[in-house]
């Protein structure tokens, strides 16, 4: 706890002023006396000296307690109220402050709670009218994420300075795939708000696209918009498409669209069919000129039997080859022919119901649904399924009078799913329609030149007839394949923050950062959790997390967490604080493979922890080991704290939390501290607004004034 000097002085205050008044009265009455007196008086006061010390100690003692009792209550408590009612007059939500201090006090805190409370009422019904005013934006708000949500192609939006100010779930997906940090990152050191989008896509290439629109634009094209193909640091190949963003009214730009594919499978499978079609060329020539010359020779009348058996068996051993490599080619580009055919995720209840709506639309008769796996999905071609199980139902009904049919579906083995289309035949053998598996599929509304054999290898699946003789059933029953489960973002319960158009108006590099105000920078707010306090002595990290704050707000979906196995013991006395046992960190990443993506993570951002100094010192001492070095500005709320709220006793994390009404959760762990410390930054603030602390300069000036700052480690 920070010494408070001026309560020090209110105890000594007492003591010394009866240590003075005792002195006075001592010259004031040895002035009166004569000399004799005074000598006489002298042995006298000796032999009571103990006597008088004790009797003014006591005197002292007392005085000092009732002065220190009266400071605590009307000096003391008055500081502490005003640091309150900053509080609440800076954060309407900050909790209403609890009486203390003497009677008068108590009277003006239920005042300044009243004020508190009206305020908050007044602001409620202001809220309320806003929102009523502005529902029609919210909806169009509400639109824009639910569509961003669904789009299956990547979309970021930045500004002129490549800072990312949109993004949708898929774009998250995919950077998580381009990055090279350990996997419980995120891949959230390359996508975020306020980010660089030049961490994947060179800067250049953003420039010269931007220049092809302005040329396309100076020609008179409307709609102007650029493409290129870009490499990642993971070797991953984008394909990039750039549109222009520009304001309502405005010429000049003020962003930009990137929709992004990752084209690294698309090309190697070409790059593998063109060495495949250049293997059959420079063999088939050879092939070829082979036989050409057999059959110039097998021109000759006069050839000898055997000479001419001879030159027949090249034409055919050469004839042969070529066959065994034209199949050998068609087996090699028969699976990139299907992952190029249009399959689509879809619930296999859902095509079960509209292949039996298309069956009846084609055959007039109505389709019963048999038994179907509720929560089947499959990977599918929907349109060419109907069309095919149409086809096939339209065939029953004119060629096996009109039979009654049914669909069913279920899994089968190995991610296969079984669509069957059953119809009765009692104890006869399973017989279809001729030519059903090879025929062109023709229909009412056209012909399609797919056969239902094809429908099904363009699913890399079968097609066949069996027979239930038990049931007395035949059916056509296709294989297709289970949908793989397209990777998604997973659900929180409330829509991650993607966008941030404030954010457009931002450049970095036009204002230096200590000019900066503190609501418009971009933070890492984190934590640490170590096997003990002595990082000089051999202590190690064992778990990193943190959380991103850009232009005031506060961003849960872009957070990091990580366990950091020490490569020693975690030692026992240590695990009730932090929870984390020796199991928990073995087969994690080292810290020499954490740092670096942690430091990717807080590029371009001010750090922020609590009693950050503590956690500095653990990164300071990897910079040697790993070449990280981190040289960005950092803020401590411990020392800001006590700058903003300098009568308060305790600057704890969870006294501070507390009085501003930030709830503490999953305490001592790394993700959860960094989680409560950047609310409580964001608290102060108003705090420090008040104190006419603005700036970054200026934070970090009045930080280093702080008492806790002397503070080393």
């Amino acid at each position: 706890m920070k010494p408070d000097p001026r309560r020090i002085l209110a105890a000594l205050a007492p003591g010394a002023a009866l240590a003075l008044w005792l002195l006075g009265g001592a010259l004031l009455l040895g002035a009166t006396l004569s000399p004799e007196a005074r000598a006489a008086l002298g042995p006298l006061l000796t032999g009571t000296a103990t006597l008088i010390a004790g009797w003014w100690f006591l005197a002292a003692a007392a005085g000092a307690w009732l002065a220190a009792r009266f400071y605590e209550a009307h000096v003391g408590a008055t500081g502490r109220l005003a640091d309150a009612t900053r509080l609440l007059a800076g954060d309407p939500s900050a909790p209403s402050i609890m009486p203390h201090g003497a009677g008068r006090e108590r009277l003006l805190t239920e005042a300044i709670n009243a004020l508190a409370d009206e305020r908050r009422r007044l602001e409620a019904e202001m809220a309320r009218r806003v929102e009523e005013a502005s529902r029609a934006v919210a909806l169009e708000r509400d639109q824009l994420g639910a569509l961003m949500a669904e789009l299956s192609q990547s979309v970021l939006v930045c500004n002129l300075d490549g800072r990312i100010l949109l993004y949708n779930g898929q774009a998250r997906v995919l950077f998580r795939r381009l990055s090279r940090a350990p996997e419980s990152a995120g891949g959230a050191e390359l996508i975020g708000l306020g980010r660089s989008i030049h961490s994947v896509i060179d800067r250049a290439l953003v420039t010269h696209a931007l220049e092809t629109i302005d040329r396309r634009r100076a020609r008179g094209e409307a709609a102007a918009s650029s493409q290129f193909v870009t490499t990642t640091p993971a070797g991953h190949l984008l394909r990039v498409s750039l549109a222009p963003v520009r304001s309502e009214g405005a010429a000049a730009l003020s962003g930009y669209v990137l929709l992004v594919d990752d084209i690294t499978d698309e090309i190697a499978a070409q790059s593998r069919r063109d060495q495949s079609l250049t293997r059959l060329t420079e063999a088939s020539r050879a092939s070829l000129a082979a036989m050409r010359a057999a059959l110039e020779m097998l021109d000759f009348p006069d050839l000898e039997p055997a000479e001419r058996e001879s030159f027949q068996r090249v034409v055919r051993d050469e004839v042969g080859a070529l066959s065994a490599r034209l199949a050998t080619l068609a087996s090699e580009t028969s699976e990139d022919l299907l992952t190029r055919w249009p399959l689509q995720e879809m619930l296999g209840a859902d095509l079960v119901t509209a292949a039996a709506q298309r069956i009846e639309a084609v055959t007039g008769r109505a389709v019963a649904v048999g038994e179907v796996d509720e929560t089947l999905w499959l990977n599918v071609d929907s349109f060419a399924l109907t069309q095919a199980l149409a086809f096939l139902a339209d065939r029953l009904t004119r060629e096996q009078d009109q039979p009654p049919l049914t669909l069913r579906l279920a899994p089968a083995a190995g991610g296969w799913g079984h669509l069957d289309l059953v119809w009765p035949t009692g104890d006869g053998a399973a017989r279809g329609p001729r030519g059903w598996r090879t025929e062109p599929m023709r229909l009412e509304d056209g012909v399609s030149p797919l056969s239902a054999r094809d429908v099904a290898e363009r699913h890399g699946g079968e097609i066949w007839l069996a027979h239930e003789r038990t049931r007395g059933l035949s059916f056509f029953r296709f294989l297709l394949p289970l949908a793989s489960g397209l990777e998604t973002e997973p659900a929180t319960g409330e829509r991650p923050e993607y966008y941030d158009f404030d954010l457009f108006a931002a450049s970095d590099a036009a204002r230096a950062l200590d000019d900066r105000a503190l609501e418009t920078l971009s933070y890492t707010v984190f934590d640490t959790e170590t096997t003990g306090l002595d990082p000089a002595g051999g202590d190690e990290i064992i778990q990193m997390g943190a959380v991103r704050v850009v232009n005031g707000k506060l961003l849960r979906g872009e957070r990091f967490d990580q366990l950091v196995d020490p490569g020693r013991s975690i030692p026992e006395a240590s695990i009730p604080f932090h929870g984390i046992r020796p199991e928990m960190v073995r087969g994690q990443p080292r810290i020499a493979e954490v740092l670096p993506a942690f430091h990717a993570f807080a590029a371009d951002t001010v750090l922020v922890g609590h009693n950050v100094a503590f956690d500095m010192r653990f990164l300071q001492m990897k910079e040697g080991a790993t070449g990280i070095r981190f040289d960005q500005p950092v803020l401590d709320t411990l020392l800001l704290a006590s700058v903003a709220q300098p009568a308060e006793e305790s600057h704890s994390l969870e006294a501070i939390a507390t009085r501003l009404g930030v709830a503490v959760t999953a305490r001592h762990s790394a993700a959860g501290d960094a989680l409560t410390t950047a609310q409580v930054f964001l608290k102060l603030f108003p705090l420090l607004r008040a104190r006419g602390i603005v700036t970054l300069g200026q934070a970090l000036r009045a930080a280093e004034a702080s008492y806790y700052a002397r503070l080393r480690y």
